[in-house]
């Protein structure tokens, strides 16, 4: 071995970890970092380790919203700060595994029989778990219910989804999940399937169960409506981390996932985690590699690339965890910081044939994280030439890939798991959890708050405000053809004739309230008129 591959294995060894309890690896030797920079952060992480001991023993840290955060007790009740806390959790698993054995064993079913169908009506942290983990580890399992979701209030996307269930909705299990019962588009959802259901001939509520806080509107809606049941959704637990609660073990239990392996790895990979030796914690160790790749600004992207289908949509769950909580205006102290960290990936080898070509060549803003999963099949793979399987293949273009990016001065993190199962997908999400979490320290942020979200929903109301007023002004003028300009003047001075320009052209195009644009005008010109 020469004095530079020697020099390069010793690195290797140095900044490998190997968690075997977890089935686990993390390799960050092709990350750009000397080891005084590990020495430098050493007093930041110890600051991280204390903050998180903090949150897990139930400190308000969500003090924005005056709310502790504690989707860690919902693998270990045991840490939870009360009794009361923590015997809600365990009950409330105990009433999935129920509900769930229920439907598997036909005595709760619909009016047509037994459940074939769920559909699960969410949006945000209330669907993009659920996919990804029915993705991973539920999706066309042999004898159990296939998902369904309606993920947003885009009225073709709901007629997608429900054309798929078309002479099934007897057989379709309807799970709406929302926290406040507010939430608009998962609210448009449900009123959209009520009343398909209705059309059919059938009560929703007898195949219908809610997700949600005690005493919200979907509460109410739930308990008038006599639905099948009802689970909790609890404050101190964010959309983007609810996986590992009931919003995401209700809908894999139902599928046949075995969701205590599912909790069983998220409470292994935190015991790991919780480690005060940074050398030995991943998430630790994850948690600097970001620091040092996007130099505590977050300058580079992160690109997920995981070389198995099943994990396809990790980089999409993980874009919501991982933007959604570092995405910040300010830090804690009130400060302009614009944190942030791009999140986005696919899978291996389909990037390879997509945008790895301008990740090998092009501008160097990016660093990767792999996921390598060993075990390639439950069955032995058959040989496609002379010694070499299709899983050869896919192993050999995720080292390949690996090392073209390396030769070309491109960072990467390897993590590597033994096999794709519940235990192993409950690490990953709590190995990511805690990743953010441990960032979020470092570069000061609030990790648990989404005051931009919030703000979106408030501008989508004004909007809608807007629009009622626009339809108005129409009526008064039923078969008058009247400019953006005159419509905005008669609402107010202080009205923007560009979103009345956009409500217009909506209007005119979904045609439901009646709304003309005379044809053949420029834009800047254009009339609208109600016939």
């Amino acid at each position: 071995m020469n004095e530079m591959l020697a020099a390069k294995w010793e690195r290797f060894k140095k900044l490998y970890v190997h968690c075997e309890e977890l089935g686990l690896s993390l390799d960050v030797s092709r990350m750009d970092f000397d080891e005084t920079f590990l020495e430098q952060m050493e007093p930041e992480v110890q600051r991280a380790f204390g903050e998180m001991r903090d949150l897990e023993s139930g400190a308000i840290a969500n003090k924005d919203e005056k709310r502790m955060v504690g989707h860690y007790w919902l693998r270990n009740a045991q840490l939870a700060p009360t009794e009361e806390i923590a015997g809600a959790i365990v009950k409330a698993v105990e009433e999935v595994k129920k509900f769930a054995a229920a439907v598997h064993a036909g005595s709760v079913k619909g009016v047509g029989g037994k459940f074939e169908n769920l559909l699960v009506i969410g949006i945000g942290g209330s669907a993009l778990g659920p996919q990804f983990v029915s993705k991973a580890l539920g999706c066309n399992k042999k004898g159990h219910i296939k998902l369904h979701f309606i993920d947003n209030t885009d009225p073709d996307g709901v007629d997608a989804v429900l054309g798929n269930l078309d002479g099934a909705l007897s057989k379709t299990l309807c799970a709406v999940i929302s926290k406040s019962g507010g939430t608009k588009e998962t609210r448009n959802g449900m009123v959209e399937v009520k009343r398909c259901y209705e059309r059919s001939g059938l009560r929703f509520g007898a195949h219908a169960l809610a997700i949600t806080g005690e005493g919200s509107e979907l509460d109410k809606t739930a308990i008038s409506g006599e639905w099948l049941g009802r689970f909790p959704m609890w404050d101190w637990i964010g959309g983007r981390t609810s996986e590992l609660s009931t919003v995401g073990l209700l809908p894999a239990a139902l599928q046949g996932v075995d969701i205590e392996a599912l909790l069983a790895g998220a409470a292994a990979c935190d015991e790991v985690t919780r480690r005060s030796d940074t050398a030995s914690n991943p998430a630790a160790l994850m948690a600097l590699m970001w620091y040092s790749a996007g130099n505590g600004k977050g300058i580079k992207d992160l690109v997920v690339l995981p070389y198995k289908d099943r994990l396809e949509l990790f980089s999409k769950y993980l874009q919501q965890l991982i933007m959604e909580s570092i995405g910040k205006e300010l830090d804690r102290n009130g400060k302009k910081a614009n944190q942030g960290l791009a999140v986005y990936g696919n899978k291996g080898s389909t990037d390879q044939h997509a945008y790895v070509q301008q990740l090998r060549d092009g501008i160097n803003n990016f660093f990767v994280t792999f996921i390598n999963v060993l075990k390639d099949r439950e069955d032995t793979s058959m040989e496609v030439e002379p010694g070499v399987a299709t899983g050869d293949y896919l192993n050999g273009f995720f080292l390949g890939t690996r090392k073209a990016l390396h030769e070309n001065c491109r960072q990467s993190i390897t993590i590597s798991i033994n096999t794709l199962d519940a235990f192993r997908i409950g690490v990953l999400i709590a190995l990511f959890e805690r990743t953010v979490g441990i960032y979020a320290s470092l570069v000061n942020i609030n990790a648990y708050h989404q005051p931009g979200v919030e703000a979106g929903k408030k501008a989508a109301q004004g909007i809608l405000d807007l629009q009622a007023k626009v339809v108005q002004h129409l009526l008064t003028s039923v078969g008058v053809a009247l400019s953006v300009s005159d419509i905005a003047k008669v609402i107010g001075d202080s009205v923007d004739p560009e979103e009345v320009y956009y409500i217009c052209e909506h209007l005119a195009g979904s045609r439901r309230t009646g709304v003309r644009r005379k044809a053949g005008e420029p834009f800047w010109s254009s009339t609208y008129s109600i016939t």
